[in-house]
């Protein structure tokens, strides 16, 4: 196999299913994972009709035996990962840092930080058997510059750009793998929505911009 094989998470709608999009008509084959299968397929569907292939691979990504399944079978089926975009994230609830739910705070973090690592975990021999891996975790400004009430978010992207970043210095020396942290601004997304809900979204740009510069990014 000659193409590159790439693996979006939160591949169902906005910058993910974008992503994918984009990746696919750079001539990857993308594996889209998210929890809606039904949503899956439309992206699937979107990618064959303008010519491109997929996988769709639904699951939870707080499930960790479900992540260490779908390594296995790229394993066996492909030997290598050469894309990762690590997209999936959840804002959970804009609150003060004394009033955060624990079970959410918990939640978030497990799917925009434990997730991640655990999906590294599983499938860095795959990307080490690449001739040129790329790790890409879409992050949030709040991860570095803090806002009032985004206390769990941030916090979990805060240490998502730290574990990315350290992952690349061990990688630097002994492989061909890259790893980029992507800050997509304010994009025209349900999770944007949810966190401005008075905000015009036509105001801001579209999937497309953000998916187009990752698409670049990890072109070679």
């Amino acid at each position: 196999m000659t193409t590159r094989l790439a693996l979006v998470t939160g591949a169902s709608r906005g910058i993910g299913a974008a992503t994918a999009q984009a990746l696919a008509a750079a001539g990857c084959h993308v594996i889209l994972t998210a929890r809606s299968e039904k949503d899956l397929a439309a992206v699937d569907d979107a990618i064959a009709a303008a010519g491109g292939t997929a996988t769709i691979a639904p699951f939870d990504l707080v499930d960790g035996d479900a992540i260490d399944r779908l390594a296995a079978a790229i394993g066996t089926r492909w030997g290598r990962l050469d894309v990762l975009v690590l997209n999936a994230g959840l804002l959970g609830t804009l609150a003060p840092v004394p009033h955060l739910d624990p079970k959410e705070w918990d939640k978030v973090l497990a799917v925009n930080l434990t997730a991640n690592w655990r999906l590294i975990r599983a499938l860095d021999p795959w990307l080490r058997a690449s001739d040129a891996a790329d790790v890409v975790a879409v992050t949030s400004s709040v991860g570095r510059t803090p806002r009032a009430y985004w206390g769990a978010y941030a916090a979990s992207k805060a240490a998502l750009e730290n574990l990315i970043a350290t992952y690349g210095e061990e990688m630097k020396n002994i492989s061909a793998l890259r790893t980029h942290i992507v800050d997509p601004g304010a994009t025209r997304t349900v999770m944007r929505a949810r966190a401005f809900p008075g905000e015009d979204p036509a105001s801001v740009k579209p999937p497309e911009e953000v998916a187009a510069r990752i698409a670049a990014m990890v072109a070679r």
